[in-house]
């Protein structure tokens, strides 16, 4: 049945890709097994990029910064018209959920592969969904439907009580977003976040929520043709997040019964429905611990954790999305998907876990990737690459699969062990740390379970550091300093070794690192 819906009468002939990295590099393989043309587009800094040299045709629209290059919407369309594109797909960030960029292609006659600008309209914007769930009786975190001046937020959030949530009307990605413990902290918490937003958006109105103790972050992905059929594939975990941007994801969540999975598909599709959705988009929830469920916002785009929708149903969203936008049904309805075993994606960034996480651009000089059993890598990048300063530090999405929670952990385990890259900084070791943790593996987890958890781990290390220092200073020996590095490194292999359920040993990373280096001089 899919692979009839995968060949059809009509599909695109060049379809120009308006993004960059791994989404464009994502993308453009799905155009080409589709039999595709795909034109990137690229900016100054990006020539040399992946998506660059994979695709089929390149263009370059303007220097490093998004608002001169990626966010210019008429030199997207004039690409469109030179190459002579017949569909336009925008990925994710950048212009991929501005309704001016669907409009511009309408009026250009290039299909835009996303909903329509109405939709974008009425579900994108935070407070227009929040008003449409409330509409088709869809639960809403309590707070203003509408954008709120700064008294009136400040008497809501007093009889709601704290803690509130301040939120850009047109935010994303934590973007315009302050916690507010107390009425001390209104002022200064609204004036940082409006302008936050303003600088982020060009927007600077807010809405205000109650903020929920330890909710998780659970969405839905789902599907929509142009005829009427709107389909449910499920849920993704979200709520390991480090400052709101999600870190982790897995499909699908370790606490959503059959019977929850089932009512938070019936309120994605409705809502979905009312708002005249079309193509891929995401309904995003926070569960709270009574495993009630409240509709927090509408992603009306392809999301960063896709893959791991796409390991568990055996669909290829990219390519559904294309099908959708050239006008085919959906050969299938949402009762007739049946998740199978388990996914994970870690986001690898080119970060410096030893530098408070800061970015680490710089010039790729190795790298060697997993594969095996489960594993799927999508990234953007290659060795001799060099990672700019200009863009999210986004690398590569490391996917692992199995017939369980607990297989998937082990092979996600087994895959950041294999996986290395010098030049650079990168996560891996975070995500090393975080599935070992029992909390984790248990799957007690909340959206601010991992700054808790780095916060505690910072501490930790501050504690030690001071320990070392005041047992030198007492001792005036540095082998004292040494001893006790040695014995907390010998607790904390032991706790490792006891917390992780599949490791009946200690793996001993010089080994490993060893044999990589071994294996790299064998001619």
């Amino acid at each position: 049945m899919l692979h009839f819906f995968f060949a059809p009468l009509f599909m695109f002939k060049k379809i120009l890709i308006a993004n960059r990295g791994e989404i464009a590099v994502r993308i453009l393989r799905a155009c080409r097994e589709l039999g595709i043309q795909s034109v990137a587009v690229f900016s100054e800094v990006d020539r040399k990029s992946l998506h660059v040299r994979l695709a089929d045709e390149a263009y370059a629209i303007g220097p490093a910064p998004s608002r001169e290059s990626y966010l210019r919407i008429d030199k997207l369309m004039d690409v469109a018209r030179l190459a002579g594109c017949d569909a336009l797909h925008p990925g994710y960030g950048f212009l991929a959920e501005n309704p001016a960029l669907a409009r511009a292609c309408r009026e250009a006659r290039v299909t835009f592969i996303g909903p329509p600008a109405e939709a974008m309209e009425a579900l994108g914007s935070k407070t227009s969904g929040r008003q449409l769930a409330r509409r088709v009786e869809v639960p809403t975190v309590p707070g203003t439907n509408n954008p709120t001046e700064k008294s009136e937020a400040r008497v809501l959030a007093q009889s709601m009580g704290y803690p509130a949530l301040l939120k850009a009307v047109a935010g994303g990605g934590g973007k315009g977003m302050r916690l507010v413990y107390s009425d001390a902290e209104f002022e200064s918490a609204f004036r940082d976040a409006a302008s936050e937003a303003m600088n982020a958006f060009g927007d600077e109105r807010l809405y205000l929520e109650k903020y929920l103790e330890r909710p998780r972050h659970i969405e839905i992905q789902v599907l929509a043709d142009a005829h009427g059929r709107v389909v449910s594939l499920g849920e993704r975990e979200c709520s390991i997040q480090r400052r709101h941007q999600k870190v982790l994801e897995e499909a699908p969540s370790p606490v959503v019964t059959p019977e929850l999975r089932r009512k938070m598909s019936e309120a994605a599709v409705r809502l979905a429905r009312a708002g005249g959705y079309v193509n891929a988009g995401t309904m995003e929830f926070l569960v709270d611990q009574n495993l009630n469920f409240y509709f927090l916002e509408a992603n009306t785009r392809l999301q960063v954790e896709h893959p791991v929708t796409e390991q568990v149903t055996g669909l290829d969203l990219v390519k559904l999305q294309i099908a959708i936008a050239a006008g085919h049904r959906l050969p299938f309805a949402w009762e007739s998907i049946t998740p199978r075993g388990h996914a994970m994606e870690v986001r690898l960034y080119a970060e410096d876990p030893e530098n408070n996480l800061f970015p680490s651009p710089g010039k790729i000089l190795s790298r060697h990737t997993p594969t095996g059993p489960g594993i799927r890598m999508d990234e953007g990048v290659y060795e001799g690459w060099t990672v700019p300063t200009d863009y999210d530090p986004l690398l590569s999405k490391l996917v692992a699969w199995g017939n369980s929670r607990e297989e998937t952990i082990a092979r996600l385990r087994r895959a950041l062990d294999e996986y290395s890259i010098t030049g650079i900084r990168t996560n891996a070791s975070l995500f090393r740390r975080i599935l070992e943790e029992p909390e984790f593996l248990r799957g007690e987890i909340h959206t601010r379970w991992l700054d808790e958890f780095l916060r505690r781990s910072r501490a930790a290390a501050a504690l030690l550091t001071s320990d070392q220092n005041n047992e030198s200073d007492s001792n005036g020996s540095r082998e004292v300093s040494a001893i006790a590095a040695a014995v907390w490194q010998a607790k904390q292999i032991a706790t490792q070794a006891s917390t992780a359920s599949s490791a009946s040993e200690t793996s001993s990373r010089w080994k490993m690192e060893g044999r990589r280096e071994l294996l790299d001089r064998m001619p």
